[in-house]
Parts: C-alpha cells; structure tokens; sequence
C-alpha cells in the first residue's frame, strides 16, 4: 500500500497542493505538447505510406465532401475499421492540405490525454503520482509518436482514458448510474478499436467479491454488470444498423476480423522469422471474389483462418507464445521496428519506445502492486484485454495500445513509492500528503 501521510492537511492547505499539483501538471502537459508539434511540423505537406493511414485519410475527407463512410477508393461503402476516428477527423478535411491538418487533431487529442492521465493518476494514487504520470505521458515514445499519425491509436488511447475514469468512478460509488457511464465509455472507445469492447465484461465483474454470499447482494451486482455491458453494446447498435443496409453481411464494428485473423494464421507467420506477427501477402494471396463485398470477404477469411489454424494446431502453442512475446517487446524486435517504420513512425522513436517499455513496464508491475487495492482490477483489465487479443490475432505495437496508459499509471504509482523518489520530490514541491 502506499504511504499515508500521519493527517490530512487543512482544506486550505489541501487546495494549495492541488493547484501545485495542477501546475505541475499543466507543465508537463506543455512539454507534452512541444514535442508533439514539433513531431508534427516535420509532417508539413509529406504524404502518406500504403497503410491504414490512408483509408482513414481518405474516409474523412470523403465524409466531408458528404460521402459518408466509404473505404478508401470510395467506390464501396467502408467499414474496414471503427468509426471513431474518421468522424473525428472529418472537421479538419475540410482544411487544406487536409493530411496535414488531420494530423494536427491527432495531435490536440493526444496533448489533451495528457493532463486526463495526470488527473486519473492524481485520484487514484495521490498528486506525487499524477503529476509523475502527466510527466511519463508527456515524454512516453509508445504515445507521442502515434499523435502525429492519421491513425487510430491516439484517439483510442484518448477514450481508453476516460473508460478507465469513469470504471474508477463506478470502483468508488458501485451504483447502476456509474455503470451506465462506465459502459458508456467502454462502447465509445469500442468505436474507436473494437477490441476494447472486451473491457465491458471485465469491467462488469467490478463489485462482485462483495456477492459471494449474500443474494441481494448478488442480484445488485448482476443489475449493475447488466447496465454497464448493455449500455457499452447500445452504443453500437447505431453504427451496426447503418451497416445493416450496406453489406450483405452483419457488421457489429468493423470489417477488419477477417483480415486481422488471415493475416495472423498463415504459413508466413506460422514459421520462419515473422513468427507471432501479420502478414500483408497472405491476404493478396487469399484475394477478392466477384461481387463479394466487404463484410462476405472478412466473414471468408476468417474461415480460411481458422481452418489453416486447426490443420496446423500442432504449431499454435509456438504462435500464441511468440505473439505474446512480442507484444512484450522481448521477440521479434526488427520486425516489430520494421512494422512502426512502414506505418510512418520514425525509426529511433520506435527503438525508443522499445527501450522505455523495458523500464516502465517493471515499474509498472511495482505500482501495480502498490496502488490502492480497490483500483487493481480495472487497471489490470486493459492488461487482460492487450493479452486475449494479442494471443487471437498477433504481437505488435498497435494492438498493445490499450495497455499503454495503464503502464503510464502503474509506473507512476511504482516510481512513487520509492522512496527516494519521494524524497526527490518532496525536495522541489515539500508536499506533506501522500
């Protein structure tokens, strides 16, 4: 646990240390932002790589001509991936260069995940830790180096954040009314990645050690668990509906499953030294059908998927071991640098990235620990989330980005409770509370 500090403060003195704290963390979200821009300045007027970044480049600006939702030659309607991010991105295509400009609201959203990281930090562990964390998310390569990208990772790290705020809030009151905001967070960061749909369940299960005996307790906590997952799945019945007149298939979120799954069960990463990873090829090699949409060719491919993983099942136990090795940037490292590459990152910020993963998630694992216990369930959701995702698809830096404000989080609680870290601290901002 952490250290309790001997009294509370007085109220005047409590405010005083929180708009210290506040500045500090206004600071750090400064710098935050200073490095941000200038990562973004050097995007002036350059285009784009054969990635996702172009599909969601190309919905955005399609949107904003009144073409909404189409992929990204705009021939066919376009739900490759979650919604979210193109919405979000339509205002600024309307600008021009519109590449440019899309990129600066990456940007703005990742500078304001800053000062939310800092606030959930500041609540859950005390204002040493959150200005600490504000500090981390500051200067952390696995976000800043994703915020000058027309990609998805900023804006679901953003809504990653507010679902880990509001199942903090239904942690501290355990009312239907928290749940419902709770899922409601969980479906609108869903819109962004669908796998973060999987929070909603384990979200769900927040308060269920109080209904091991007591059957009102019980039917309390399953009305509650029912609010938050329903509520984070109506969120998405609108996006669904919509898809309903546009494939022939059902769409839940997006049209991505098929792809991810073929991409991640074939002989290219099934052997050899792209073992655990994705691969491009095998879904040029699986190719398109006449008259098949979309939604009919993920529903395809995941067939083609699952079928080449139950023939070579023997090899599964080495592919799931490897996927998650990677994801923990401990196999697979040139690979890994050579996917951030061809996804426009640079290639120091990614062998950066790499190098801070290896001394924060330790810490991380420490600050874990050392949290108030009543918080450890909803940080190690995401953790579960990364992992189960991770295992069925592949190892990479995209699909381990849920996790990344969580080790945010848990670093700073860990950092904290050293004691010279403490000490340190106590030396620049003499604060008397925890």
């Amino acid at each position: 646990m952490l250290v309790q500090s001997p009294a509370e403060p007085e109220l005047d003195g409590a405010q005083s240390l929180d708009s210290r704290a506040w500045r500090w963390i206004w600071i750090a979200c400064a710098v935050g932002a200073a490095v941000r821009i200038a990562i973004l300045i050097t995007k002036w007027n350059k285009g784009l790589l054969l990635n996702d970044s172009l599909y969601y480049s190309s919905q955005a600006r399609q949107n904003a001509e009144g073409r909404w939702f189409r992929d990204a030659l705009g021939g066919n309607p376009g739900a490759e991936h979650a919604p979210l991010t193109s919405l979000l991105l339509t205002p600024s295509s309307l600008l021009s260069p519109h590449e440019f400009w899309q990129r600066a609201t990456n940007t703005l959203i990742g500078i304001a995940t800053i000062p939310f990281i800092g606030r959930l930090t500041l609540e859950m562990a005390g204002r040493r830790a959150g200005v600490v964390a504000a500090f981390i998310a500051a200067l952390y390569p696995n976000l800043w180096m994703n915020d000058g990208l027309i990609m998805s990772e900023t804006i679901s790290t953003f809504t990653v954040v507010l679902a880990l705020w509001f199942a903090m809030r239904h942690v501290q009151r355990y009312r239907r009314m928290s749940a419902l905001w709770c899922g409601l967070a969980v479906g609108l960061a869903a819109l962004a990645r669908s796998e973060v749909l999987l929070f909603a369940p384990l979200f769900a299960l927040v308060g269920v050690r109080t209904c091991r005996i007591d059957w009102a307790a019980t039917r309390t906590w399953l009305a509650r668990a029912a609010v938050l997952v329903v509520s984070a799945i109506a969120l998405l019945v609108p996006w669904s509906l919509y898809n309903l007149g546009r494939f022939d298939a059902p769409v839940l979120v997006s049209t991505n499953a098929g792809g991810a799954l073929l991409g991640a069960n074939c002989v290219d990463v099934y052997y050899g030294p792209a073992l655990g990873g994705w691969s491009w090829p095998c879904l040029l090699f699986s190719g398109e059908r006449e008259g098949e949409d979309a939604a009919e060719r993920s529903v395809r491919w995941q067939r083609e998927a699952i079928d080449y993983a139950r023939e070579h099942a023997d090899r599964i136990p080495a592919v799931v071991t490897a996927r998650l090795l990677r994801a923990a940037d401990l196999y697979g490292l040139r690979e890994l640098v050579l996917f951030d590459v061809g996804e426009e990152r640079m290639r120091w910020a990614s062998w950066a990235g790499i190098v801070s993963w290896w001394v924060l998630a330790p810490v991380a694992g420490l600050g874990w620990f050392r949290q108030a216990r009543r918080y450890r369930w909803i940080t190690l959701c995401p953790v579960i989330g990364v992992i189960v995702t991770t295992a069925l698809f592949y190892g990479g830096h995209r699909l381990r980005s849920p996790l990344e404000p969580v080790v945010v989080i848990c670093a700073a609680i860990g950092f904290t409770s050293l004691t010279r870290v403490r000490t340190f601290l106590d030396r620049w901002v003499s604060w008397p509370d925890r």
